[in-house]
């Protein structure tokens, strides 16, 4: 029975299973959007609102919080500097799930999960001139 299983063990091991949702937060805070299965978007949806929840607190203890979570400075920047201030009014609902049909091989559904405030986190491209590519 079921009780009180608050989430799926997706065919793996405590350890593999914590890992695997590591590294998808870190691709997400990385990229902004990652197209994965619908089952893990939506338990992903869980660990990167806590992550985003860590930024907006902006304090030393939450920074370390977060750093547990990601294991990469530069993600916790970018978390703290970029992510987490275009969500300054919001409480949760940082994240969206968008079904985007079946995979080919499997027929397992697929989905993409993205920020819901894309527009001020996607990263600030240098913009190269034609004259440098000449060079």
């Amino acid at each position: 029975m079921r009780h009180r299983v608050e989430s799926k063990t997706f065919g793996r091991e405590m350890d593999a299973r914590r890992m695997l949702f590591r590294n998808l937060v870190k691709s997400m805070i990385e990229h902004g959007q990652i197209n994965t299965t619908l089952a893990k978007a939506k338990e992903l949806r869980r660990h990167v609102e806590r992550v985003v929840t860590y930024g907006k607190a902006n304090t030393v203890h939450s920074r370390r919080l977060a750093y547990k979570v990601l294991g990469d400075r530069t993600l916790v920047k970018k978390l703290f500097d970029e992510i987490a201030p275009a969500f300054e009014g919001r409480n949760g609902g940082y994240t969206r799930v968008i079904k985007a049909g079946f995979r080919k091989g499997d027929s397992a559904p697929m989905a993409i999960i993205q920020f819901v405030e894309e527009s001020t986190i996607k990263p600030k491209t240098d913009k190269i001139k034609a004259k440098d590519l000449t060079k």
